[in-house]
């Protein structure tokens, strides 16, 4: 049955809002929403946000359901274990991952497992196979609405099938959303003559400039696009067709653009505030029941602010080249640094890393000024031991979200997907970072683009490391937006009452009579 909800409501003043809100209020408030939340398997930056922005529903009084393959829901257990004995209500739907249809071992379900990079292929085949047992999996539900990644725009036609209304979670910034829309609109890199010439791009705020060569290929070619073009054709017509967008964010971080997208775009939304900061105390909590990580204890050793932390998230994947650069450049600089490396680079006959410079790790080890990280990292805990001072990063969102939460200053270095817009929001819109120099946008996380030499980084390095008047902006002005972020998720602050309100509309517009 085809509900007749086909799209959202039109956007109401606010006063037409509150009114009907008002009204609504007192008839559904011994109602309890049931919400189903919808993660992409796959990437671990995508569930982890979502997993923690369905944690801030139940703790608001939802009930909520989390569908989720077995595997992925294991990493998750513990949380939602203590969601649950604090009495919110909160669990998980399992389905099965097809991995045999596919060619994968059990277990294997996202990219955090994968034991080598044939897999990545096979994990991307699985996908579609799980249209079918998920939408089955929401209408035996029955939810009352859905929250779902973007990457999911079929869900918006169960929802319509339904006749409950979808919300979006985002995992980047509204910036990026309304810098896209501007892209798209007015198409300035259509005028490029040749992809290194820089360009501003109209319609925004404030002056953002980029080139050609940090746009993706899909934008820039629409008419060669091919399937990638198709599926960005479907995920704009699914959010045209929702209720609105969630944000993992906070209004203080982007306030024009947050009201750019409401006019402009003609969109709702709500920036519900930092999963992560909002959920410090229960993570604290958890950690604690860990063990304490190394670097952790070699970090209690350091001065305030003066070690550089290096990561590039779970996904990325540099050629030894690069990594070397990397090395070089810590070597020249003498900067204390705690280095993530995801995957190391290749080894010769000896089982010897052939990526690193001779002699560096020992030197490194005989100097005690750094720490290699060869497997997974404490990044939050990191990010807020006062050690730090720096964060070189590829600008996905949920390490700059983290960043900001922390108030470190950022080296940026996108490489892919929306990054080189997030790094536009760090270093033009909040100042509170400086550029390495990346200029080509990559298709995936194997990166190929050109090797950014060490002088660059060097570069880099000593602006953001150094005791300049611009340094110690940068910094000032890193801990300013960190307090915003920080009162906007406190009782009565934005994101709180962002969240609630959120809550309490959807709810309205559920049990309307």
């Amino acid at each position: 049955m085809t509900s007749s909800i086909s799209s959202p409501p039109a956007l109401q003043t606010p006063f037409q809002f509150l009114t009907s809100l008002r009204q609504a209020s007192m008839a559904t408030e011994d109602q309890k929403l049931n919400a189903l939340f919808l993660p992409y398997f796959i990437l671990p930056s995508h569930m982890t946000p979502l997993v923690d922005t369905a944690r801030l529903f139940a703790a608001r009084g939802v009930t909520v359901t989390i569908l989720i393959t077995q595997s992925n829901a294991l990493m998750f257990q513990p949380s939602i274990d203590r969601a649950a004995a604090a009495g919110h209500r909160i669990a998980f739907h399992t389905i099965k991952f097809p991995a045999a249809e596919v060619g994968l071992p059990e277990g294997i379900e996202s990219l955090r497992s994968v034991t080598s990079p044939e897999m990545n292929p096979k994990l991307a085949a699985a996908m579609p196979l799980l249209q079918k047992p998920m939408e089955q999996s929401i209408r035996d539900l029955r939810p009352d609405c859905i929250v779902s990644d973007f990457l999911y725009p079929w869900t918006v036609d169960i929802a319509e099938e339904l006749g409950i209304p979808r919300l979006i979670l985002s995992v980047t910034s509204c910036f990026y959303d309304c810098v896209f829309h501007s892209l798209k609109i007015h198409k300035p890199y259509e005028k490029l003559r040749s992809d290194s010439e820089s360009f501003v791009i109209p319609g925004l705020p404030d002056e953002i400039e980029m080139t050609g060569s940090q746009l993706e290929n899909y934008l820039k070619n629409e008419k060669e696009s091919g399937d990638d073009g198709k599926f960005l054709n479907q995920i704009l017509d699914s959010e045209t067709r929702s209720y609105g967008v969630v944000y993992t964010s906070c209004s203080e971080i982007e306030p024009d653009y947050a009201q750019h997208y409401k006019n402009v775009l003609r969109k709702r939304c709500w920036h519900v505030g930092i999963p992560s900061l909002i959920l410090e105390k229960d993570n604290k909590s958890n950690a604690e029941q860990q063990q304490h990580h190394s670097c952790l204890n070699w970090l209690d050793n350091q001065k305030p602010n003066s070690v550089l932390y290096i990561c590039f998230g779970s996904m990325t994947r540099f050629l030894n080249t690069q990594l070397t650069e990397i090395a070089h450049a810590l070597d020249e600089s003498e900067q204390p640094f705690v280095w993530v490396v995801k995957k190391i680079g290749e080894t010769d006959e000896t089982g010897e890393e052939t990526w690193l410079p001779e002699g560096f790790e020992e030197r490194v080890e005989k100097s005690n000024k750094g720490v290699i990280i060869k497997d997974r990292a404490p990044q939050v805990s990191i990010l807020a031991h006062p050690a730090i001072g720096g964060f070189v990063t590829h600008c996905g969102w949920n390490s700059v979200s983290e960043g900001v939460a922390a108030g470190v200053p950022f080296i940026t270095w996108p490489l892919f997907a929306e990054q080189f817009y997030n790094e536009k929001l760090i270093t033009r819109v909040l100042k509170i970072g400086v550029e390495v120099g990346s200029g080509v946008w990559n298709r995936g996380s194997k990166i190929r683009s050109p090797v950014v030499g060490k002088d660059k980084i060097v570069k880099a390095l000593s602006c953001l490391m150094g005791g300049s008047e611009e340094a110690q902006e940068i910094r000032r002005r890193a801990r300013e937006v960190s307090a915003m972020v920080r009162r906007s998720v406190e009782e009565g602050g934005s994101s709180s009452s962002n969240l609630n309100t959120l809550i309490e509309e959807i709810k309205a517009y559920v049990f309307r009579s």
